[in-house]
C-alpha cells in the first residue's frame, strides 16, 4: 500500500519487478563457479576443445542489469579455441573448417568432412557437464545453440553457448561465431549490446533501466501479444538514444513518452543495432496491431495517471497506474 505515486512506484520496482540483490549475488556466485568447472574440461574431459578464456562473455538481458523477475535464465558465452580453423560465409549460414591439428574439433565435424557441427559441440558440453559431481542430479540438454543446465537447488537454468572469436576483417571487425541451432554458425556481437545499454543509460544518469524493467513487466500482462525481450529493449533504448532530455529518475514520468514511441515503432521493422541481423521484429502484422493498441490505450491512462498526481489526486493516479500494470501495482492506502 502506497500513499503517494513515488512511493507506489519505488514499492512495486522493489517488490516485484526487479531482481532481489540477494538473488543476483547468488546467482553471479554460482554462474562464476560454472565458469570454472567449464575451464578445466579440456583437462579432465577427453577431446574436450580448448577453451578461449579471454573471450569468455556473458550476455542477455541478466547481464545488462535488464533482467525482471523471475529470474528464469542465465548466459554464458563460452569461447573455443579456434586452433588456425577458418570460416566461410555462405546465404543462410556459417561454416567452420576446421584446420590439420585441430584433433579436439576434429572429432565434432561431420562425418567424412573437416566442417564443424555446432549440434556436436553443443552436446560435447551437455555430457562434459554431466560428469561434474555437484551437477549429478541437474537436468542437462540441448536447446538450439545452447547446453542448457537446470540445477534442482536454484529457480533459473544456465544457457551455456559456445563459440569462436574472429580475427579482425577488412573493416577492423570481429565476432562471435556461435551455433544456429542447424548444425551452422551464424554471428553475435554481445560487446555491442552492453556497451549500448550502458552507455545509454549513463547518458541519461542512470535512469533508463528501471524504464526498462517497468517495461518489460507491462509487456508480459495477459492484455496484449507480447514482444521479445531483446525487442522491445531495443525500441527502448532507440527512444532514449535520440531523446535530447535526460530521462527523469521518477520512472512514471518517463512511460507516457515510451508507451507513445511503442506505438508508432513497434508498426515498422525494428533494425539489429549490431548491424548483423537485419530487422528484429519478426511479430507478425496482427500481433503488431495489438501491442500497438495497447501501447496508444496505456499511453492515455498514463497521461491520465500524471494528470491526477499533479492535481494532488493520489488515489486516482495509483488507480490509474494499476490499470496499465495490474493488481500487483500497489494499491492507495
Amino acid at each position: 500500500m502506497a500513499s503517494s505515486v513515488i512511493q507506489a512506484f519505488s514499492e512495486f520496482l522493489n517488490e516485484t519487478v526487479n531482481l532481489r540483490d540477494g538473488e543476483t549475488k547468488t546467482a553471479r556466485k554460482s554462474r562464476d563457479w560454472l565458469v570454472d568447472q567449464i575451464a578445466v574440461f579440456e583437462d579432465k574431459v577427453e577431446n574436450f576443445p580448448r577453451i578461449y578464456s579471454d573471450k569468455v562473455s556473458y550476455f542477455g538481458s541478466f547481464a545488462r542489469n535488464t533482467k525482471i523477475r523471475p529470474l528464469d535464465d542465465i548466459d554464458i558465452m563460452v569461447s573455443l579455441m579456434a586452433e588456425g580453423s577458418t570460416y566461410f560465409e555462405g546465404l543462410l549460414t556459417i561454416s567452420i573448417d576446421i584446420a590439420n591439428g585441430a584433433d579436439r574439433l576434429k572429432v565434432l565435424c561431420n562425418p567424412g568432412t573437416s566442417t564443424l557441427n555446432s549440434i556436436k559441440v553443443v552436446n560435447k558440453f551437455v555430457s562434459a557437464l554431466e560428469a561434474v559431481p555437484q551437477y549429478k542430479n541437474a537436468d542437462m540438454k540441448r536447446n538450439q545453440e545452447a547446453a542448457v543446465l537446470q540445477l534442482n537447488s536454484y529457480d533459473w537454468s544456465f544457457d551455456i553457448v559456445p563459440c569462436f572469436f574472429t580475427v579482425a576483417d577488412v573493416f577492423g571487425r570481429s565476432y562471435y561465431l556461435i551455433p544456429d541451432g542447424s548444425g551452422g554458425w551464424k554471428k553475435t556481437d554481445p560487446r555491442i549490446d552492453q556497451d549500448r545499454t550502458s552507455n545509454i543509460n549513463q547518458s541519461h544518469d542512470g535512469n533508463v533501466l528501471n524504464v526498462i524493467r517497468i517495461i518489460k513487466y507491462w509487456n508480459k500482462r495477459p492484455t496484449m501479444p507480447s514482444a521479445g525481450s531483446y525487442l522491445l529493449e531495443t525500441i527502448i533504448l532507440n527512444y532514449y538514444s535520440n531523446k535530447l532530455t535526460k530521462a527523469s529518475e521518477f520512472v512514471d514520468l518517463e512511460i507516457p513518452g515510451v508507451l507513445e514511441y511503442i506505438w508508432l515503432n513497434i508498426l515498422s521493422d525494428v533494425q539489429d543495432p549490431k548491424g548483423i541481423q537485419g530487422n528484429i521484429n519478426h511479430l507478425s502484422a496482427d500481433e503488431r496491431s495489438k501491442i500497438s493498441a495497447r501501447a496508444w490505450s496505456d499511453k492515455n491512462k498514463a497521461e491520465d495517471a500524471r494528470f491526477f498526481e499533479t492535481s494532488k489526486d493520489y488515489r486516482a493516479s495509483i488507480n490509474k497506474w494499476s490499470e496499465i500494470f495490474g493488481d500487483k501495482f500497489p494499491g492507495y492506502d
